[in-house]
């Protein structure tokens, strides 16, 4: 009943690399941080990648990982401030 393998190939879907288990909205959201309804959010706004299984919605933890670093803002450095004395 479920899709194969090869099947979720054929679909374009990629093959899972993890050995890992596979995280709830609750673990993913004690390791963020946040609220589970947090996540539940952003999977109803498909911004987190998550898998189906059944009517369980799982995370794959090497998914969030890469999603995580995608997500990462880097400081803009300041320009300096000129005409402020500092004597």
């Amino acid at each position: 009943m479920g899709v194969s393998g090869e099947q979720s190939r054929k679909l374009g879907a990629p093959p899972s690399t993890t050995k890992l288990p596979l995280l709830d909205a609750a673990e993913v959201a004690s390791a963020l941080g946040t609220t589970r309804r947090h996540i539940q959010r952003l999977v109803t706004e498909r911004r987190i990648p998550f898998v189906k299984v059944g009517r369980f919605v799982r995370f794959d933890p090497s998914e969030l990982e890469l999603w995580l670093d995608a997500q990462r803002v880097n400081p803009v450095p300041r320009p300096p401030r000129y005409g402020s004395s500092w004597r």
